[in-house]
């Protein structure tokens, strides 16, 4: 299914985040211009999440959620699992900040990260395209292009 032009932004963001998830996997290939060290992805991941995650999430509960709550309880309860996934990730982020061997949390970060953006891109996505109004759809558009 082609990706609606009001999720496209969205989708985008979460191919980065997709990479992170590779990255953060024990056994991952080297990604050129990426760490290859556990401290260098501890590193990485942080500042990922700093810089382009956290601002992903508030977009989807301050922009996409509001926008669509209540027109689908399918949707409103996926919404509920998206949400305690972000901040079990935030969470998972915190535990980094901590010193010590992250090996075991940037692995369980990569899998929920992983799994977080398949259920979007594979269930919540195609449900928003195939079951809210255009006019929704449009507006959400626009909002989320003046970010």
């Amino acid at each position: 299914m082609m990706r609606h032009k009001a999720l496209t932004h969205l989708s985008q963001e979460h191919h980065q985040g997709l990479i992170l998830a590779q990255l953060l996997k024990p056994n991952a290939p080297d990604y050129s211009g990426l760490p290859r060290t556990i401290s260098g992805k501890t590193d990485y991941a942080i500042k990922f999440y700093s810089s382009s995650l956290a601002g992903h999430f508030i977009k989807e509960e301050v922009i996409l959620y509001p926008l669509i709550k209540g027109k689908n309880p399918k949707i409103d309860s996926l919404f509920a699992d998206v949400f305690s996934e972000h901040k079990r990730i935030g969470k998972l982020v915190e535990e980094l900040k901590i010193v010590g061997n992250h090996e075991k949390t940037l692995y369980e970060l990569g899998q929920l990260l992983e799994a977080h953006i398949r259920k979007e891109e594979r269930i919540l996505f195609p449900l928003i395209q195939e079951l809210i109004p255009a006019e929704i759809l449009q507006k959400l558009e626009e909002m989320l292009n003046k970010k």
